[in-house]
């Protein structure tokens, strides 16, 4: 289960990635954009305002998310469903996925599925998290795997589930795409009130935290918490009231049918 709330903690460090991904398409007018994986909405509401003509649509796994997103009030359709069963309808001119595709095995395959169905000129946006071999990240693998919860949480954990920026574009070009990927590292500062809980650790409850979450009961997770806690402190230590958090992201924007248009 999602925590819309829990996720907005640092909804400005999230959205700038965002922003900076859907700047780079270029679409005048387009039909119909679609948010794939829109969680709690804030984001997909600035898309009715970037392409005030056309038809916005965003579609999430959580319903606590769709949830919160309809309560915006914005004119967008928002739903609850799977994006591996999504399928492009004819109108479909500019679809985003934004830190999404890394919860989702096989999710090469169901981008070039998505590249083929979009009607040629269209646009498809993807940023997802290349931080898994952050101290982060490293420090969650290690906890999880040292502990006696051991046996639930290590599958639970994969290391590397992204590409990178030139796969992405070989794989994108390979459908016949025009491509523009590139990589970009976030220097988020956070704040660090004490006594409050390490603010990295904050963070990824939002996020890499939540299967964890969910695989325990309430008095191993207060256990786990606190372990990881720990090793978070001293990797991400607190200098003048606050946490240099580096955080990797990978993006790739893709036009499709281009490759073809330059080679007819």
């Amino acid at each position: 289960m999602w925590d819309p709330a829990a996720y907005l903690r640092y909804d400005d460090e999230r959205g700038r990635p965002f922003h900076d991904l859907v700047s780079r398409v270029p679409a005048g007018r387009p039909r119909a954009v679609v948010d794939l994986g829109c969680g709690p909405g804030t984001l997909t509401a600035t898309l009715a305002a970037r392409w005030p003509g056309a038809r916005i649509a965003g579609l999430d796994s959580s319903a606590e998310m769709i949830d919160r997103a309809a309560a915006l009030g914005a004119p967008v359709d928002f739903a609850v469903g799977d994006v591996r069963d999504w399928r492009p309808a004819p109108d479909v001119d500019v679809v985003v996925s934004n830190a999404v595709l890394q919860w989702v095995p096989g999710h090469r395959e169901l981008l070039a599925r998505w590249a083929a169905g979009l009607p040629a000129g269209a646009w498809l946006a993807v940023q997802v998290p290349g931080n898994f071999d952050a101290p982060s990240h490293r420090a969650l693998r290690s906890v999880a795997g040292a502990g006696p919860w051991a046996a639930e949480l290590t599958p639970l954990l994969r290391e590397t589930p992204v590409d990178d920026a030139v796969g992405y574009a070989a794989l994108l070009t390979g459908a016949g795409c025009a491509v523009d990927a590139w990589e970009t590292t976030y220097v988020h500062l956070l704040p660090a009130p004490v006594p409050a809980d390490h603010p990295v650790l904050t963070w990824m409850e939002g996020t890499a935290l939540r299967p964890v979450r969910a695989a325990l009961d309430a008095a191993r997770w207060a256990d786990f918490r606190t372990a990881l806690g720990a090793r978070l402190a001293a990797a991400y230590p607190v200098r003048s009231g606050q946490v240099s958090f580096p955080f990797r992201r990978i993006f790739v924007v893709a036009r499709t049918g281009a490759r073809a248009e330059e080679n007819s």
